[in-house]
């Protein structure tokens, strides 16, 4: 590997990584409804497993409450039970056309619940990024000893990583900072 294809492999690893913490706490629980509680919940539907969002209109008419609306009515009672199924802690009320999901406001106890889960989450994130600088350290130590360049080149590169792992490693603190502010203060 060159240093261009070592660090083009880093920095895309590292967004990876920081765009899926991201997604996860789309999906948490805020005491607020919103569309992304519910629309990574899988649907067993025509034999296979599909995202909510593919099987159904999901719509928050009022701040409390989620509303989903099948394309196939007869796919109601599949889409119930994968609700209840899955974990986001909501009990869907059916009345043959449309599912209603209404989202109870948090406890304090269940917002720190929720606070100490984005900061697990947060450091899996960047457990997740300094592993993708080691490797791409290794990258770098390799390429040195096979002469493919220079010692200068591979603390360039190293440099250039470890810039790589501060920017990412901010955006997922930022990320997470922003939601125990929103859990807390909802």
């Amino acid at each position: 590997m060159d240093a261009d294809e070592i660090l083009l492999d880093a920095e895309e690893r590292m967004s990876k990584a920081a765009d899926l913490y991201h997604d996860q706490l789309q999906g948490m629980r805020t005491g607020r409804a919103t569309p992304a509680l519910v629309e990574s919940v899988r649907v067993e539907m025509y034999g296979s497993m599909m995202p909510l969002k593919q099987c159904a209109t999901i719509s928050v008419p009022e701040p409390q409450q989620i509303v989903v609306r099948p394309y196939d009515a007869t796919q109601i009672g599949a889409i119930s039970k994968a609700i209840q199924a899955s974990d986001v802690g909501l009990a869907p009320n059916s009345d043959g056309r449309l599912i209603r999901l209404n989202v109870p406001p948090l406890s304090t106890e269940r917002r720190k619940q929720i606070v100490s889960r984005v900061k697990e989450l947060a450091e899996e994130a960047r457990v997740s990024i300094r592993n993708i600088r080691r490797d791409a350290n290794k990258h770098a130590d390799t390429a040195e000893k096979e002469k493919t360049f220079g010692e200068d080149d591979r603390d360039s590169v190293k440099d250039q990583v470890q810039e790589f792992t501060k920017k990412y490693e901010g955006k997922v603190n930022d990320l997470a900072s922003h939601k125990e502010t929103e859990v807390m203060n909802e």
